[in-house]
């Protein structure tokens, strides 16, 4: 029997921080595991390198649902970002091993395939309005079907989403970028914007909108209700899910879909939300919501209430996250859609393979696993950056949600 010979964590910066684990078995099949959190990258590392690594030494890599159990209920403190995000990479890379193994690409240990591509959305921004439709136009000609579109309130600095050089990155500083917001002024420009961009796209691409936990559950509904005439897609995150109750004050005045889960990191934290049919998109990662194993069982609660999966899909999850949940979005009957930002050609030098972009689709690899690799020589090259996310402040001063 095969066991867990080595597990090695290891840390890069092609652009941005990337924590990946990386376990090779007795009979040399090496399997990869995303661990990165964003702006907090060091204090999984040092979970997984100090806590968990020592656990895995000598254990059958095939018995990834004992492993998980292992890990999460015989640790005592349980969930949290910084736990879910190490269990994750175990139960990532020990998927990556198994299908090695199996000689099959991930997808097929999941049950095969229930769509040829699985859909996915891309950001458009601006630090005007015509700013935002011109890269929205760019996305559209790339092929996508459904885009997030972001425009700087005027006045503003702190607004969220908006590309920096072609790019949005927000973890760009070695300390917190403490930026002002106004919710006042967001809400009374954001329906404008959204109203602009609908009209210069038309009704054949959906359009996304992320509010990023600013609004208060009242205002969320306000708003909610202010923009049914622009037929979103979804809503994003319009207020912090730290209290699933708060989704029931929305849904009673808009029936402008809710897609919530970014930051949640278990099937707890959205039974709610789910069971009640508070939301009709769950946002959960597979990074941070303790891999692959636990984020299935999100999703086939989910569909049980017909709510559809919209994975969190930022570009401050390695590759390796990305491929993961593009095997499991394959296989899922209850594909909403993926978010893709794509990576920068630095990232591409590090991790070899994986899921690839075309026709507003991304599609699995055929290799067996996951289908990416780790190239050490390159990650060399990219030594460990500290960076920050930003903190949002209100114009008295006061920290607000970010």
């Amino acid at each position: 029997m095969a066991t867990v010979e080595r597990a090695e964590v290891l840390l890069t910066s092609p652009g941005r921080t990337f924590v990946t684990l990386r376990i090779t078995t007795s009979d040399g099949v090496v399997g990869l595991g995303d661990a990165t959190l964003n702006g907090r990258e060091l204090a999984v590392a040092t979970y997984l390198r100090d806590h968990v690594v020592p656990l895995l030494i000598g254990k059958d890599p095939a018995r990834i649902e004992d492993m998980w159990q292992y890990l999460f209920r015989g640790a005592y403190w349980r969930r949290g970002p910084v736990t879910m995000t190490a269990i994750a990479a175990v139960d990532v890379a020990l998927w990556d091993v198994k299908g090695k193994v199996a000689g099959l690409p991930l997808y097929q240990l999941l049950g095969g395939r229930s769509r040829d591509g699985v859909m996915v959305y891309t950001h458009a921004s601006g630090s005007s309005v015509e700013e935002m439709l011109e890269d929205a136009d760019r996305a559209r000609e790339l092929g996508y079907r459904a885009i997030r579109v972001q425009a700087a309130v005027p006045g503003v600095a702190g607004t969220y989403g908006v590309k920096k050089n072609g790019r949005y990155e927000p973890a760009d500083h070695a300390l917190p970028d403490e930026q002002l917001w106004s919710t006042e002024a967001y809400l009374d420009f954001a329906p404008g914007y959204l109203r602009a961009a609908r009209e210069h796209l038309g009704d054949g691409v959906h359009l996304l909108h992320d509010v990023h936990h600013r609004l208060t559950p009242i205002e969320a509904a306000r708003f909610g209700r202010e923009v049914e005439d622009v037929k979103l897609f979804w809503m994003e995150d319009p207020t912090p899910a730290d209290s699933q109750d708060a989704y029931r004050l929305i849904r009673q005045h808009t029936t402008t879909p809710i897609a919530v889960g970014e930051v949640l990191t278990s099937i707890w934290d959205v039974k709610d939300l789910i069971t009640e049919r508070l939301i009709d998109y769950v946002r959960c990662s597979v990074v941070h919501a303790g891999g692959i194993t636990h984020l299935r069982r999100i999703y086939d609660l989910a569909a049980l209430y017909d709510v559809r999966s919209g994975s969190h899909g930022a570009s401050d999850l390695s590759p390796v996250t990305q491929a993961a949940a593009t095997h499991l979005a394959t296989a899922i009957p209850n594909l909403g859609v993926q978010e893709h930002m794509g990576y920068p050609d630095l990232t591409a030098e590090v991790f070899h393979g994986g899921a690839t972009y075309a026709d507003g689709s991304l599609h699995v690899s055929e290799e067996p696993g996951l289908g990416v690799t780790y190239d050490d020589a390159a990650a060399a090259r990219f030594e460990y950056e500290p960076r920050y996310l930003p903190v949002a402040r209100r114009l008295d001063g006061s920290v607000h949600d970010w």
